[in-house]
C-alpha cells in the first residue's frame, strides 16, 4: 500500500511540476474557459441551494473549481483548477488543485466546488498561500452563528465554507483528503 501511495504522489508531483509554454491566446483561452466552468458551477449551485447566491453575494469571496479524480485500489488522485474572485475588487486568481487519497477503492469522480470566504483575511490566506486540507477539515454544516444560512455547505476553516457538488446536484458532505489548492502561475 506504501509503495502504490509513493507511485502516485510521484506521478502527481510530474504532473502538477510540468512547466507549460502556453503563448498569450493560450492562456487568454484557458482563462475563458475556466470562467465559463466557474459560471456553470455556479449556475448549478444556485439551482441546488437557491440561498448560496445571497451568501454568496454578501461575501469577500468565492472560488469554484472543478475535478476530476480517480481510484484504482490502494491509490487514487485527481486534479482540477478553478477561479477565486474577490468581491469587493472582483480581482481573479486563477488556481490548481491535486489531491491523493489512499485506502481500497476503485471509480472515477467528476464533481465541482465551491468556496465562500466570509472575511478577506481567509480569501487572502487560501490564495496567497495555498491551501491543503486534510480529514479534519470536514466538520458540521453549520458554524453555530450562521444558522440555515449556509444550508448544503460544510464549514472547513474559520471563515471557508464549501458546498461539493456531483452531477446529481449538491453532495451530503464534502471530502476534502489530501487536496492541495494553489495558485495557477502560468495564468495569472
Amino acid at each position: 500500500m506504501r509503495r502504490a501511495l509513493i507511485i502516485c504522489l510521484a506521478a502527481l508531483a510530474l504532473f502538477v511540476n510540468t512547466p507549460s509554454f502556453a503563448t498569450e491566446s493560450t492562456v487568454a483561452q484557458e482563462r475563458a474557459e475556466i470562467r465559463k466552468t466557474s459560471q456553470s458551477i455556479l449556475r448549478q449551485l444556485y439551482r441546488s441551494s437557491p440561498a448560496a447566491k445571497k451568501r454568496i453575494a454578501a461575501s469577500a469571496g468565492y472560488a469554484t473549481f472543478s475535478n476530476f479524480g480517480m481510484k484504482i485500489f490502494l491509490a487514487g488522485g485527481g486534479a482540477g483548477s478553478g477561479v477565486a474572485v474577490n468581491n469587493r475588487t472582483q480581482r481573479e486568481i486563477f488556481m490548481k488543485m491535486v489531491e491523493v487519497q489512499a485506502g481500497f477503492g476503485i471509480g472515477i469522480k467528476k464533481f465541482s466546488l465551491v468556496f465562500v470566504f466570509d472575511n478577506e483575511d481567509a480569501l487572502t490566506n487560501f490564495v496567497d498561500s495555498g491551501w491543503e486540507s486534510s480529514a479534519q477539515a470536514t466538520a458540521a454544516a453549520t458554524d453555530g452563528k450562521q444558522g440555515g444560512a449556509f444550508e448544503g455547505a460544510v464549514l472547513v476553516a474559520p471563515g471557508v465554507h464549501v458546498y461539493q457538488m456531483t452531477d446529481k446536484g449538491l453532495a451530503l458532505d464534502a471530502t476534502l483528503k489530501g487536496t492541495k489548492y494553489y495558485r495557477n502561475n502560468d495564468l495569472n
